[in-house]
């Protein structure tokens, strides 16, 4: 850290001090060899003979990182004075069930939008069949820079779009970034639910109240349902410093593979059978955890839909001097089971809020899906 310290005279004052970069000088491709090299699948392996997505979470966020010290890199030095920190999850849409172990792994990705200090990161993942690599899945990270000691904002360099498809990624980039405003502007935690969605859990009261009393308080869970109370599992991570990063904080990748991986447990048990994801969204970075910290993993399910499951994790620190909790992420899953799953039903108000967040969450992963095949089927 005392070397980083020495880049600080790097720093631009302003961003228009940095020379602009084209969305080409930050694109990076990497070979993951499971088909060539077999010694390395035993990390990526999974019980089901599959590849573990945990990993490749951690993979995708080591490569976002790369890409932006890649785009914001010093000239003269090579290297790049800044401290780059995933900010967001913003989206993972998965096009394949299962991700095999005996086949190459091609990663991609370039800085796809930038703003004063934050940049958006788009990466695709490839693999290997039959001689020609096919999409697996398409990644959108939000990344933040920071100065070398990661203590404040610093600025990025500019992008500039050549071409019409760069200015329509630009564009799109643009308009993600008022779609999380929007969203976040409308949260649950800030807003009340819209008409449609109050007379949605009032539906629900209504459906679980005990018919043989007049009662608010008598309630009856109906048929193949489950409480949403029933519905969740927790985790316990002491942080060790092997999980570390180079500022001395639990990497962030490790925190999303723990968190996938009880999410994907608490589907497992919920539907039954096994469950495959389908998209991972909004995962909000609130706070950096510290080495030695007790992280706490709590998994909920908070939406079901036929055969899909909306996972949500909340992830915080327990500081064991002062006895506070304090939360560090919120995860976002979607999977689908290989059957129809019960449906999830919240009892209390502050569950009826997890479950409306829970459907609005499915709803935008359902929507972006059905853009996709429609660009897909497009001639």
């Amino acid at each position: 850290m005392h070397e980083r310290k020495d880049l600080h005279i790097l720093l631009a004052k302003q961003q228009e001090d940095l020379p602009p970069r084209k969305m080409n000088d930050s694109y990076i491709e990497v070979i993951l060899p499971l088909g060539s090299q077999p010694e390395l699948r035993e990390k990526y392996l999974n019980v089901h003979n599959s590849v573990r997505f945990g990993r490749i979470l951690e993979d995708l966020d080591s490569l976002g990182v790369l890409i932006c010290y890649t785009h914001t890199k010093h000239e003269a030095s090579q290297r790049s004075p800044l401290s780059i920190v995933t900010a967001l999850v913003d989206k993972i849409d998965l096009c394949k069930k299962v991700i095999y172990p005996d086949g190459d792994i091609k990663f991609t990705g370039n800085v796809s939008w930038v703003g004063k200090t934050s940049m958006e990161v788009k990466m695709h993942m490839l693999q290997l069949h039959d001689g020609t690599y096919s999409p697996v899945l398409d990644a959108t990270f939000v990344m933040v820079a920071r100065d070398p000691e990661n203590k404040r904002p610093a600025f990025v360099n500019p992008l500039i779009p050549e071409g019409q498809e760069e200015e329509e990624i630009f564009k799109k980039g643009e308009l993600n970034k008022i779609r999380r405003v929007d969203f976040s502007t409308a949260s649950l935690l800030k807003m009340a639910p819209t008409a449609e969605e109050r007379t949605v859990v009032h539906n629900i009261f209504l459906n679980t109240l005990d018919t043989r009393t007049v009662s608010f308080r008598s309630r009856v869970l109906p048929l193949n349902s489950i409480w949403m109370e029933d519905a969740k599992l927790k985790g316990l991570e002491i942080c060790h410093p092997q999980e570390r990063n180079i500022f001395n904080r639990i990497f962030g990748g490790f925190l999303m593979r723990k968190a996938f991986e009880l999410g994907w447990a608490t589907a497992c048990s919920y539907g039954g059978s096994r469950p495959y994801v389908v998209a991972v969204d909004d995962i909000m970075f609130q706070r950096p955890v510290e080495i030695g910290s007790l992280l706490l993993l709590s998994a909920q399910v908070c939406y079901t839909e036929k055969n899909y499951i909306q996972i949500r994790v909340h992830s915080e620190v327990y500081d064991s001097d002062t006895r506070e909790h304090k939360t560090t992420n919120v995860f976002h899953f979607t999977f689908m089971s290989e059957r129809e799953v019960p449906q999830i039903v919240p009892k209390t108000y502050g569950e009826s809020m997890l479950y409306l967040d829970g459907k609005r969450h499915f709803g935008a992963t359902m929507k972006k899906s059905r853009e996709v095949e429609k660009t897909t089927a497009a001639p």
